[in-house]
């Protein structure tokens, strides 16, 4: 999965936030065709439809402003339960939680990293892994999700 679109998220978060939807990141996978992925969230969670809301409002403004060459697939989802993070104050904001990271570079012989978030620090993000904290730069992280925590998701439901 790639690094959040800046571009992209510059050009579309108006349109979301518009609609009543926080903006949680933009994705654009390469290929045949490629992959523009965005993901919207609110208090009140997702529907189907408003994927659908926000498809058709992002795919008129991508026709007219047309930043992207070539073939594409526009897909509107929720975050989910493994939610993606892409800006410092969503390190900030899952601080305490389980998160795993893929690194652009290994460090250390490793690109994959697991443990507790701690935030940020120093403009820097934080892990905590047992003995040991992982600190690296929001442009080193080339994915970062949460882990879902399915115990207490299946207790709330309860």
């Amino acid at each position: 999965m790639p690094r959040e679109s800046t571009e992209l998220r510059t050009l579309v978060e108006p349109a979301v936030t518009a609609l009543g939807f926080e903006l949680v990141g933009v994705e654009f996978s390469h290929g045949k065709p490629g992959l523009l992925r965005i993901y919207i969230d609110s208090e009140d969670g997702i529907t189907v439809h408003d994927c659908e809301a926000v498809s058709h409002q992002v795919s008129g403004l991508l026709d007219v402003e047309d930043p992207i060459t070539g073939h594409y697939s526009l897909e509107v989802s929720s975050p989910g339960l493994d939610r993606p993070l892409f800006q410092a104050r969503d390190f900030e904001r899952f601080a305490g939680h389980v998160v795993r990271l893929r690194l652009t570079a290994p460090l250390n012989g490793r690109r994959k990293f697991k443990g507790v978030l701690r935030g940020m620090k120093d403009n820097q993000v934080v892990v905590q892994m047992d003995d040991e904290e992982l600190i690296v730069g929001l442009d080193e992280i080339d994915q970062a999700r949460l882990v879902p925590d399915y115990e207490s998701h299946r207790s709330e439901g309860a």
